[in-house]
């Protein structure tokens, strides 16, 4: 079979034959029919991902047919829950977690091998593509939307950088819940595709001037936030007392100070989120289920347009989940 897998070459992302998994027991053989990149894909191909093993097939998202296995999962239509020994604690995730793709071989494959309890019926209202665009990304936004951040009828919520993957869900969860929602992005368009989607307003994080006006509003509940770095303190000025800020990714790296006297005087809650429970990923699915929540795809490619799939994260227009899909003709 067909797999994009992470290798020592000059270009470390190649597309490569591999033999077929075998399955035994309760192991699933999953015919995938479409699956999704995440960022952690690309800092894999970047050496920027701890921990990698060369040789791993990449991918933590994805949707196909169970082709071999127990009876009752075989001929399903199903994605899979991307994690990978969370553990026994809720809170927290366990010592040996990992997410699939990295070191377990990933959805970038025509086939892949899981256990049973690993997946789940894929939602009627999704597409293959779309339905491959969601555990992950899915999952993330949900435990820092919903579980951390506490978006509810009546609360104020601001998911920074839209256009993003996780941002776009962290969106749509939040208006499910009712919750009154802005975003920040460094693109006027963006903020305006998202606003018709039912968000309120935005701001322009690259206007220095972006934290005042939203300060203006009266504050926020919640900050859903992958972007960290400086843009911290921000987030302290226009927090509410006893507001929670979310931080599930820090794409711009370290803050080079935080305003500790406005992190005690606001009783704010600075709270780290990655990922979530398996039971999460049970009440993630039930919410998009019960509100016919729809991934954004940014784009779908074939499997041998991969290398171009990859570079769509480095496009400033990218807006939403990136897919590549899987023709029989492959297999």
């Amino acid at each position: 079979m067909k797999a994009i897998t992470i290798t020592q070459e000059s270009e470390p992302i190649q597309l490569v034959d591999i033999d077929t998994p075998e399955v035994s027991g309760d192991e699933c053989l999953v015919k995938l029919s479409a699956s999704a990149f995440n960022r952690r894909d690309q800092w894999i191909r970047e050496g920027m991902y701890p921990g990698i093993q060369f040789g791993t097939v990449l991918g933590s998202d994805g949707c196909g047919v169970v082709a071999e296995g127990p009876a009752a999962w075989k001929g399903k239509k199903v994605i899979i829950n991307p994690n990978v020994d969370w553990g026994d604690n809720p809170e927290v995730q366990s010592a040996k977690y990992s997410v699939l793709g990295m070191p377990t071989n990933g959805t970038l494959a025509e086939y892949i091998k899981v256990p049973a309890h690993r997946l789940k019926e894929k939602p009627d209202h999704l597409s293959d593509e779309e339905a491959a665009a969601l555990p992950l990304g899915g999952l993330t936004a949900f435990r820092a939307t919903i579980k951390k951040g506490g978006a509810k009828t009546g609360k104020r919520v601001l998911v920074t950088g839209a256009g993003g993957g996780v941002s776009q869900f962290a969106i749509s969860f939040a208006l499910a819940a009712g919750a009154e929602v802005y975003v920040t992005s460094g693109s006027e368009k963006k903020i305006e595709r998202v606003k018709e989607a039912g968000v309120i307003g935005g701001f322009n994080y690259r206007d220095e001037k972006w934290a005042k006006e939203a300060a203006a509003l009266g504050g926020f509940d919640a900050v859903i936030d992958s972007a960290g770095g400086n843009q911290l303190n921000n987030y302290l000025r226009i927090i509410k007392p006893a507001g929670r800020i979310v931080m599930y990714g820090s794409t711009t790296g370290y803050p080079e100070k935080v305003d500790v006297f406005r992190l005690f005087w606001s009783q704010a809650q600075i709270m780290g989120s990655t990922m979530g429970s398996d039971e999460e990923f049970v009440e993630m699915l039930d919410w998009v289920n019960k509100y016919q929540i729809k991934p954004t795809v940014d784009k779908v490619y074939e499997l041998h347009d991969y290398l171009a799939a990859f570079d769509r994260f480095k496009a400033p227009d990218s807006f939403g989940k990136i897919v590549v899909r899987f023709q029989t003709t492959y297999i």
